[in-house]
């Protein structure tokens, strides 16, 4: 199983990046998926999760309103993690992850309960 992120990048505050999260060795049939963020210094923190059997979301307070995590409509190994209205405290690595076990869709908060990982996508907002 693998996790790879794309699509971060620099942005100026007010403006939008749509980060992609492509999964190989498995699909995302009934998984827990979740949205991360590490600033410099800081914990990582949740912003999202996705339970991919129902599409059932939940987002973080800081987020909530202004990003939207998704699945591609086609392709059952893409997520999506629309942002917009980015401000400089969003400004952070941002990683997908994943776990199998059966959460159904309470999907845990906790980067501890996460099995997979990619390798993290920088955004910077200024």
């Amino acid at each position: 199983v693998q996790l790879v992120e794309s699509g971060g990048g620099s942005v100026q505050a007010g403006g939008s990046l749509r980060l992609s999260c492509v999964l190989s060795g498995t699909t995302f049939s009934d998984r827990c998926m979740g949205w991360f963020r590490q600033a410099p210094g800081k914990e990582r923190e949740a912003v999202g999760q996705i339970y991919t059997g129902t599409g059932t979301t939940h987002y973080s307070n800081s987020v909530k309103g202004r990003f939207t995590i998704s699945r591609d409509a086609i392709k059952s190994t893409v997520l999506y993690l629309q942002m917009n209205s980015l401000n400089p405290e969003d400004t952070a690595m941002y990683y997908c992850a994943g776990d199998w076990r059966p959460w159904g869709y309470n999907c845990p908060v906790s980067p501890a309960d996460y099995r997979y990982w990619g390798q993290g996508t920088q955004v910077t907002v200024s």
